[in-house]
């Protein structure tokens, strides 16, 4: 699923203009050895989530990237009918699974960063129908302070029929972060992902507890970590 969005972060003067920090993954870095250590990271985790989405060519820049990452506690959707926590009482489920990003500015210009999202989305006994549209959101932070801007998207999903398990790819083409002065650097700013997630979901999340993505099938089973 392909989808072209603009989301501006409004300017936060002088403020931001903090010593810069290690870039995230799809930054540059001139450690050969961590390299090698991040791509078998990758392989091994593609080989575990089944990740066929190819990554974004490097796009080039005039410093590292902005981090890029899931919200742990808004990573995981998952519906329990009347609230009560059981492996039977699951309707739709969802996992943010992985994403890939780049990032290109130069001078004073603003940084825009392109990314690919991989959603794995299930269907449990309780769920309703052979679709749902789940909603999530990308938001800019300074980074480990203030969101600076958020924008909420919809996600659509239909069910095969016979088939409790769908993998979604969405493309988010555009995230522009204007940037206070020339020596702004993209680390001072991180952009975060996660579902629209009710609070009760949010502290399901929080203490670690999982299902697999079709509880309540006859393999289904539940752990904690």
């Amino acid at each position: 699923m392909r989808r072209s969005q603009i989301l501006v972060a409004a300017l936060l003067g002088a403020a931001i203009a903090l010593p810069a920090n290690t870039a995230f993954a799809q930054g540059r870095q001139s450690d050969e050895d961590r390299q090698e250590q991040d791509q078998a990271k990758k392989k091994k985790r593609d080989a575990e989530f089944g990740d066929i989405q190819a990554p974004l060519p490097q796009l080039r820049n005039a410093g590292p990237c902005p981090y890029v990452k899931v919200l742990y506690d808004a990573g995981r959707y998952v519906e329990f009918k009347d609230g009560k926590e059981a492996s039977g009482n699951v309707g739709y489920t969802g996992e943010i699974q992985s994403i890939s990003a780049g990032c290109a500015y130069k001078d004073d210009q603003p940084i825009t960063l392109q990314m690919q999202v991989l959603f794995e989305l299930g269907k449990g006994p309780q769920a309703v129908g052979d679709g749902k549209t789940y909603r999530y959101w990308v938001a800019v932070t300074q980074r480990n302070e203030a969101v600076i801007a958020k924008e909420y998207f919809n996600l659509p999903v239909k069910f095969p029929a016979g088939k409790d398990r769908v993998y979604v790819t969405e493309d988010i083409n555009q995230v522009v972060i204007p940037r206070a002065k020339l020596t702004t650097s993209g680390s001072n700013f991180e952009v975060l992902i996660g579902f629209d997630v009710s609070p009760e979901m949010a502290e399901f999340n929080r203490l670690g507890k999982r299902f697999r993505l079709n509880a309540g099938s006859a393999t289904a089973t539940t752990n904690q970590k």
